[in-house]
């Protein structure tokens, strides 16, 4: 599995959400109490560039969204370089939906701390990069209707793991400083976990024989299983996470978010998200 820095040690972009929130919240007090001039000094970094309405978006002729590509099987590149997955199909889908072409879409692959950045600061009109809606994240961006259920699995190539049971007393390997971590204690209170600094330092402790199994979100070791077939996901999932499109705050924003969550919830109902989910080898029974 190939790696990069957003690998390791589970990064998001929650840092960058809380400031946000927090200099919202300062300029908001300082307006209330009269100190005009220091909100003034603030607006800079609580506002950001406006993001295009949906009828610049129509007249523009294409849509500007914000991707993993190495993040396989939502979003990564193929051998020829080419953008593929879950997250790329959904937004062509959404290109054909809004402006009558899938091939209407300019991408912007992104790191984990840059996905709601390049909303809130408009050089985006969407993204669809793994983002999870949060209520915290929710108080700066608009998302939509989950587009799939993703959550913390296990992995292992432990023949004697057939189910969650079977590892209730053993190690299991976990990314260090991660929320997985407090929702495996929760599961498997007599698991014995241990902390990786990367997906690697996680794989090469179970080929050492030294855990049992590895957590982290289901969609993320389904790549790993892609990649190394002698590791398989057991069945049940420990947590529920949404992964949503992000779309800008704002009544101004209200008809490119209805027409994105009319779209999915169509296409969840007629059975297009579980087919491209299924092709992609993601689970989708456990939670969707």
């Amino acid at each position: 599995m190939k790696l990069t820095t957003d690998d390791v040690a589970d990064v998001t972009d929650e840092f960058v959400v809380r400031t946000r929130v927090l200099l919202s919240s300062a300029t908001s007090a300082l307006f209330r109490y009269g100190v005009v001039g220091l909100a003034f000094y603030l607006l800079p970094f609580t506002f950001s560039a406006r993001a295009a309405f949906l009828p610049e978006i129509q007249q523009r002729g294409y849509l500007i969204v914000a991707v993993k590509d190495n993040l396989r099987p939502l979003g990564f590149r193929d051998e020829t370089s080419n953008l593929q997955g879950l997250e790329i199909d959904l937004a062509r889908r959404l290109a054909a939906e809004l402006l009558g072409s899938a091939d209407a879409v300019r991408w912007k692959p992104v790191a984990n701390r840059d996905r709601l950045t390049v909303v809130l600061e408009g050089k985006v009109d969407l993204t669809i990069a793994r983002v999870t809606a949060t209520p915290m994240r929710s108080r700066i961006v608009s998302f939509s209707i989950p587009y799939y259920m993703d959550g913390i699995a296990l992995v292992t190539k432990d023949t004697s793991v057939q189910r969650l049971g079977d590892v209730e007393t053993r190690t299991v390997a976990v990314l260090n400083g991660s929320s997985t971590i407090a929702k495996v204690r929760y599961a498997l209170p007599k698991a014995e976990l241990v902390g990786v600094n990367s997906y690697q330092e996680a794989r090469s402790l179970l080929e050492s024989g030294g855990a049992a199994a590895f957590a982290a979100d289901a969609s993320v070791l389904t790549g790993w299983v892609q990649e190394y077939p002698q590791y398989r996901l057991l069945p049940r999932l420990l947590s529920a996470e949404p992964l949503c499109v992000v779309m800008p705050k704002g009544v101004q924003y209200d008809d490119l978010r209805r027409r994105v969550n009319d779209a999915i919830s169509r296409w969840k109902a007629e059975g297009w998200l579980q087919q491209r989910a299924i092709y992609w080898g993601l689970p989708w029974d456990t939670l969707n």
